[in-house]
C-alpha cells in the first residue's frame, strides 16, 4: 500500500514563493501507478467524502456554498472560484488556490512517473501555506496563535485528505476497468 510522507515542495511547486517569503508551507506525496492528470486529481481531491464534510462547513459556517459540479468546473478550468478558495495560480500539472480570508494556499500538483518497466505512475502532491500577518501591538509576523494551536490537527488532516484523494482514484480507476 502506497503511504503518504511529507517531502520538500518540488522544483516549479507554485507554492515555492510562499516558503521564500517566510510563509509556513508543508509538502505531502504519494503515488498511483497509473496515469492521472491533474483535472482527475482535482476533482477527485474535492468530492471525497472527507472533504466533502469540509465543503459542508463552509455552507453553513461561512455561507460558502459548492457542488460537485462546480469542482469538476473548476478541475477543467472552466471555474475560477469554489466554495471558498479562488484561483490564485495554474500549470498544466498544478493548482493553487487562495481562500477568502487570504492567509491561506491549498496546492494540488501531478507528476507523471515513467518507471524503468515502462509503465506510468503518477505522484500526487498536497501542499499547504498559511501567510503570517503583522501583529499590531509589535509589528512582527506571526502565523498567530489560532494555526499555531491547529498544526498537528492540520498535518494530520493533510495526510487524511491526500489518502482520501487516492482512495477515490483507485476506486474510480477499479469502476472504469472491464
Amino acid at each position: 500500500m502506497p503511504t503518504i510522507r511529507p517531502c520538500a515542495l518540488p522544483q516549479g511547486a507554485l507554492l515555492h514563493k510562499y516558503r521564500e517569503r517566510g510563509a509556513y508551507t508543508d509538502c505531502y506525496v504519494t503515488e498511483v501507478a497509473w496515469p492521472i492528470s491533474r483535472a482527475e486529481y482535482v476533482e477527485a481531491f474535492y468530492t471525497t467524502g472527507v472533504f466533502k464534510i469540509e465543503r459542508s462547513i463552509l455552507k453553513w459556517l461561512a455561507a460558502k456554498p459548492s457542488t460537485d459540479m462546480e469542482v469538476r468546473q473548476l478541475a477543467s478550468g472552466a471555474l475560477d472560484s469554489f466554495a471558498a478558495w479562488r484561483v490564485e495560480g495554474q500549470a498544466p500539472d498544478q493548482l493553487l488556490l487562495r481562500d477568502f480570508s487570504g492567509r491561506t494556499r491549498s496546492w494540488l500538483m501531478v507528476l507523471p512517473i515513467e518507471n524503468d518497466d515502462r509503465s506510468a505512475s503518477t505522484r500526487l502532491y498536497f501542499g499547504s501555506a498559511v501567510v503570517p500577518v503583522a501583529s499590531t501591538a509589535s509589528g512582527k509576523a506571526s502565523l498567530g496563535f489560532a494555526f499555531g494551536s491547529l498544526l498537528g490537527f492540520h498535518k494530520i488532516y493533510s495526510r487524511v485528505l491526500l489518502n482520501a484523494a487516492r482512495s477515490r482514484l483507485a476506486h474510480q480507476r477499479r469502476s472504469d476497468s472491464p
